[in-house]
């Protein structure tokens, strides 16, 4: 490959990071601080380690520019918060009084103030904490963590570029605050931000930054004229500053579409994009708007949100084209590597052939160094590592794992009608409803109860060698015991076993559906200090035996009144593991579906009622596109109906979702033709209640009453009005009682007293609408 001079200068860099440190030391820090046993200067030495750790690692593998302020605590948009002054009235006194426990106070909320409402970023499974904004709101910049954090990496002798969200960006992310009229736009507040980012820029300058990255992601989704041309305005008066480093505007996750010749034309130095498979349109977008002449391009070639080793040969074509395109070209990954595991080197117990298919963030940050070098000197001087992507993409592709004939003919001789139970709603809620006996307003729980330090030690043990399965086993059924026993003296009416034997809602199964990979180190931040480890699809899906009957079954046999069956739905299977990329993901969908559907038919088989089946992630996996929306809803709803349309009229289905904006897919619920959903609403004020009611929602509903994601505990009359409400959308005979979502998390005496209001409020509400 010739070098063309945007190519000699080309640099690799990377837009963030995973926060947590190998053994999860920022998650056990902060959450030492929260229980009084880590000080607040303990908590920050250990901040300033990892993110020490992270960038020498980072300038050690060759990348020549790392970033600063990706690094969070809890959340990087609730920094983003903090640093233009947003903070909630409700929560000013306590970031007054003390500025950490106010952050954690914003994030998790106390016992007498609500936090900020939680929900997906994006199509991604990290969750941000959504800004609350109003016609009064007055931003102040406070740009102190951004500014330290620079000055720690210049300090090591780095060259550092610090990354904020966009000024565009987060007022489309933000939502009305409490008593603010639901039809008021937070973007009408731009130009009273734009201040704010300019004296926050004007401090990084002042700090040593030659560049500051402002990330604008919500330009990737289909978006107004009116949107696109306050983007044009934000980035015309931030060009038109002085007193500024030189401006690198980024946007990933899919096209840029209209947005693309907005950011072209913008009177700043550099624009980052995405080039990977989900985001390939915007390489001919760039060159029929004429490229970025004069202008710094960061090409995100290598996948951030997946695990695959990147084919390096097809980025150095992508890259290839882009010269003559811009000034220079650098190579990135295409969005913070936040979304991948650490390390694959750490997986110590996966054969090493699949292991060369695998790339973590410190693979990621290789992989970007090795093509920003073959960029820059040419093909020859990565020969090497050419010769050895070639082995491990053909090693993949040829291997017998990642194909079944029998599961793949299963999924071809599927039918329409194998999609579809054999009665109407109406006629199966009639035949539930004398089946069960449920009382008006029945109360249930989504799922899961604490996981003690007891049941993660007897699991640990198990590992260890230092109990055998019996013993174990053992625990287990005790702590079955324990669910059963409260949940019926609470008063209770459909139960739940628990799930005490689950690691995870997406690991748990994939451990035993054939197919699927697990690793032991390979956390990622879903939200705060909740990390998990999301499996590998890397073959062909078939389930060799039953996975839930066992434990439900015995659940079922310490209580009379229904036991709910509890499984993940295809969708989040994959949308929470790193899904295979050699083939549609409606394929891949189908087969888990068809695993899934031999659970559940097992399940009812055994004399299980009620099963639930949670898609939590319907909603997050929605493309960002609307054009591309209709296809995956097909796959999904019917990927759903597949795992659950084999039982009899008289099994009642129930789904799950949370923490996302639910609006966009009411139709697609209803598709699901599942009989009972329950869906997070206690932080939205019963907002999904509305939405359901205005498009007409036919069947059972469960808005929650309880925010699990809080320490508070809600008081029964809490839960009661959030009832009150439920029912001025969804009629009594329709409506079910829960939290919203499962309480894996949460501590037991907080569980107890929680589940006790929930009853209480259920009781309640249910003699006003009898005495009605």
């Amino acid at each position: 490959m010739t070098t063309k001079p945007a190519a000699a200068a080309a640099r690799a860099t990377v837009y963030g990071y995973p926060r947590q440190g190998p053994d999860r030391e920022l998650k056990k820090a902060v959450e030492g601080y929260w229980k009084g046993r880590v000080g607040a200067d303990a908590l920050r030495s250990t901040a300033a380690g990892l993110r020490r750790a992270n960038w020498e690692q980072l300038a050690a593998a060759g990348i020549h520019e790392v970033p600063t302020g990706d690094f969070s605590y809890y959340d990087h948009v609730l920094d983003t918060t903090v640093m233009v002054g947003a903070v909630p009235a409700r929560h000013r006194a306590a970031v007054e009084a003390d500025a950490l426990d106010g952050y954690f106070a914003m994030a998790r909320g106390t016992q007498d103030v609500a936090p900020l409402e939680m929900t997906k970023w994006f199509d991604t499974n990290y969750h941000y904490l959504v800004p609350e904004l109003g016609p009064d709101t007055v931003f102040t910049a406070d740009p102190a963590k951004q500014v330290a954090e620079l000055r720690e990496a210049l300090g090591l002798g780095l060259a550092a570029r610090p990354v904020l969200v966009g000024p565009v960006t987060y007022l489309l992310l933000a939502k009305p605050a409490p008593g603010v009229a639901a039809d008021f736009d937070p973007l009408t507040l731009l130009d009273r931000l734009l201040p704010v980012y300019a004296e926050v820029l004007a401090d990084l300058r002042a700090a040593g930054a030659e560049w500051v990255q402002l990330d604008e992601p919500a330009l990737v989704q289909d978006r107004s004229r009116a949107e696109l041309n306050a983007a044009a305005r934000a980035y015309r008066d931030l060009g038109a500053l002085t007193d500024r480093p030189k401006l690198l505007v980024a946007s990933y996750f899919d096209r840029l579409g209209d947005a693309l010749p907005v950011l072209a034309a913008a009177p700043v130095e550099g624009l980052a994009l995405d080039f990977t498979e989900r985001a390939a349109a915007n390489l001919d977008a760039l060159a029929r708007v004429g490229g970025l002449p004069g202008k710094r391009l960061v090409a995100g070639v290598v996948d951030g949100r997946n695990i695959w080793v990147n084919d390096l040969e097809k980025s150095l074509s992508t890259l290839g084209t882009l010269l003559g395109l811009a000034d220079r070209v650098d190579v990135a990954a295409s969005c913070s590597l936040l979304h991948v595991p650490l390390d694959a080197a750490a997986e110590r117990d996966i054969e090493p052939q699949i292991l060369r298919w695998l790339a973590f963030a410190r693979q990621k940050a290789a992989e970007v160094v090795t093509l920003a070098k073959g960029l820059s000197r040419g093909t020859g001087a990565i020969t090497a590592e050419l010769a050895a992507n070639r082995a491990d993409l053909a090693s993949r592709s040829n291997s017998p794992i990642t194909y079944d004939p029998a599961v793949r003919a299963r999924a071809a001789a599927v039918t329409e009608a194998d999609a579809r139970r054999s009665q109407p709603y109406a006629a199966r809620a009639a035949a539930q409803r004398a089946h069960l006996g449920l009382p008006l307003l029945p109360t249930t729980t989504i799922g899961s109860f604490p996981q003690t330090a007891e049941l993660r030690t007897a699991r640990a043990d198990l590992r260890a060698g230092r109990i055998d399965a019996e013993g174990y086993e053992e625990r287990i059924r005790a702590e079955i015991q324990e669910v059963i026993s409260f949940q019926e003296k609470t008063g209770l009416d459909v139960l739940v076993h628990g799930e005490p034997e689950r690691n995870d809602m997406v690991q748990y199964f994939a451990e035993q559906l054939k197919g699927y990979l697990a690793t032991q180190h390979g956390w990622v931040q879903s939200y705060g200090t909740r990390y998990v480890r999301p499996p590998i699809l890397a073959g062909d899906i078939s389930r060799p035996e039953p996975m839930t009957v066992r434990w439900t079954t015995y659940a079922q046999s310490l209580t009379s009144r229904p036991v709910k069956g509890m499984l993940t739905g295809p969708v989040t299977m994959l949308a929470w593991s790193f899904v295979r990329d050699d083939q549609p993901a409606a394929e891949t969908a189908r087969q888990v579906a068809l695993a899934l559907r031999d659970e559940v038919n097992d399940l009812e088989a055994y004399g299980t009622s009620v099963i639930q089946v949670d898609e939590p992630a319907l909603r997050e996996t929605l493309p960002l596109r609307a054009a591309d929306r209709p296809a995956y809803l097909a796959w999904a709803t019917e990927a759903f109906r597949l795992t659950t349309g084999g039982v009899r009229p008289v099994t009642q289905i129930h789904t799950h979702m949370c923490y996302a904006e639910f609006g966009d897919i009411v139709e697609a619920i209803d598709d699901l033709d599942a009989d009972v959903i329950s869906l997070e609403a206690a932080r939205s004020h019963m907002q999904v209640a509305r939405e359901l009611a205005a498009h007409g929602y036919p069947r059972e509903a469960g808005p929650g009453v309880y925010d699990i994601h809080s320490p508070r505990v809600p008081s029964a009359e809490e839960a009661a009005s959030l009832l009150r409400t439920g029912l001025e959308a969804i009629p009594a005979e329709r409506l079910w009682v829960n939290p919203d979502c499962g309480l894996k998390t949460r501590g037991w005496p907080e569980t107890r007293a929680s589940l006790e209001n929930l009853v209480a409020a259920a009781r309640t509400v249910r003699g006003e609408v009898a005495g009605s």
